[in-house]
């Protein structure tokens, strides 16, 4: 999956001739455009969705594992990934947006809609679904909650059954209020979380410029055997680096499909553009700012996996993931890092699992098209918030096992997908661009292009369509 996912998104770099570095300026300006309708969400609201579910224990936890077992060479493989990932990430988000549906008066769209609609096998629609519907509300909430309560056992001495209670309650409240609760509480709090976040590894690197060209030298030597200590893992580095990295952006895994879809926008390739920003702003901010905290104090330890020997034990007695950063940023600000990573994992972790209810909750829209769904959509809320507090009460091993087990089955379907739609997608970008090229704001017709199955798009995007339902088949 690892050389699958580096292979796809590289070929959809060159493809679309880096698309990443060429529009980066559109990016941000995109993302700060547009407006929320009556059924879809803003741009900045799709990506503050899609970012709940980017930014997680992953940018924490899960970088600080890497770090633990890869070196520091795992940061640049890190970094690698998400410049990679963002053109997989264009590419999902805009094909959802081509293939979206506007169903039960709220707009929809994700992996198992254009594979459907773009390929054409239903059947390969419906495994999709049944294994999103599977990550998301049985395997993948448990690393979220169990990282939340394993801080707050640490910083508070909080039982992780009373943190598990308080998360399922407040969840609840959020997820029964439906998918512009979802957006409206994103929008909020993953700003103020990430911002908050960057500003404290600003305070610890400022404690250590000097340490600037001996950190991102360590960097790149452990990347490339060129270091002696690290150099005999640069294998490590790139697994953990390309693993965690992929974990943490979910570029090409098709999460960040599903909030782009519910987004208003004139044309796919606006989204798409978003989204592929947002792999960014995971990586290289969030990512980047906990690797850095490591790095620049020196609290990590590197262990060996073949002979379980320790290279590097900074640390004794310290286990790779979140106590790496608590130890960090204890060493600058004695008496605060326990309690701010625990905050901080517990807003990174909280957002994801509520990013996670919305993308089950799509694929129960998919599968129940036709059909009355208020009864699964119940069942999938109780189901949601029992995994949640299963994994709060459970060993961090067990979660995330499962975690990567959820991940893995739907990275595996989605590049599949992806690399079968690459011509519309393609398409969908030099419309865009020739139309920005001869100044105008892009609007997409889908029969102009001549891709089918595009039903919301065809005869170009006026603000109010998508009034008609979507013929079920």
């Amino acid at each position: 999956m690892i050389y699958f996912c580096l292979g796809v998104g590289l070929l959809f770099s060159i493809l679309t001739r880096f698309l990443q570095v060429r529009h980066f300026k559109e990016m941000i300006k995109l993302m700060l455009e547009g407006k929320s309708s009556k059924a879809g969400v803003s741009s900045f609201q799709a990506l503050a969705i899609a970012l709940s579910g980017r930014v997680g224990t992953g940018n924490i936890a899960g970088t600080a594992t890497a770090i633990g077992f890869g070196g520091p060479g795992a940061v640049f493989w890190m970094w690698m990934i998400a410049f990679i990932g963002a053109s997989s990430a264009f590419v999902e988000s805009a094909l959802a947006q081509v293939y979206k549906v506007k169903q039960d008066g709220e707009y929809r769209g994700g992996p198992a809609y254009y594979i459907e609609k773009g390929i054409g096998w239903k059947w390969y629609g419906i495994t999709f679904a049944v294994a999103a519907l599977a990550a998301m509300s049985l395997l993948m909430p448990g690393v979220q909650s169990n990282s939340i309560a394993e801080g707050l056992d640490n910083a508070f001495n909080i039982n992780p059954s009373v943190t598990g209670i308080f998360l399922v309650v407040i969840l609840a409240a959020i997820i029964f209020g439906g998918v512009k609760r979802i957006a409206n509480v994103a929008q909020y709090v993953v700003p103020f979380m990430a911002i908050g976040y960057v500003l404290v590894s600003l305070i610890i690197v400022a404690f250590h410029i000097p340490q600037i060209p001996e950190v991102l030298s360590l960097i790149f030597r452990s990347a490339f055997s060129f270091d002696s200590a690290f150099g005999g893992i640069v294998g490590s580095a790139i697994m953990w680096g390309v693993k965690r990295g992929i974990y943490s952006n979910e570029a090409g895994q098709g999460t960040g499909a599903h909030p782009a879809a519910a987004a208003e926008v004139s044309h796919p390739a606006k989204q798409g553009l978003v989204q592929a920003f947002s792999v960014y702003i995971d990586t290289w901010l969030v990512c980047t700012a906990t690797a850095f905290m490591i790095l620049f104090t020196g609290m990590y330890n590197v262990q060996n996996e073949a002979d379980k020997t320790f290279i590097v034990e900074n640390i004794p007695n310290v286990e790779a993931g979140t106590a790496f950063t608590q130890e960090a940023i204890e060493s600058v600000l004695p008496g605060f890092g326990s309690g701010f990573v625990a905050v901080s994992l517990f807003f990174f972790a909280f957002t994801t699992i509520m990013a996670y209810y919305y993308i089950a909750e799509t694929n129960i829209a998919y599968l129940m098209r036709g059909r009355n769904n208020k009864i699964p959509m119940f069942l999938l809320k109780i189901v949601l918030l029992g995994t949640t507090y299963y994994g709060a009460v459970k060993t961090a091993d067990i979660a995330w096992a499962l975690g990567d087990l959820g991940l893995g089955i739907m990275v595996w379907l989605n590049l599949i997908a992806i690399l079968i739609l690459a011509k519309p997608a393609l398409r969908v970008l030099k419309d865009y661009e020739e139309q920005k090229k001869a100044g105008l704001d892009p609007v997409f017709d889908s029969r102009k292009l001549g891709i089918k199955n595009a039903e919301y798009w065809e005869g170009g995007y006026q603000e109010d369509r998508g009034n008609t339902e979507e013929k079920v088949s």
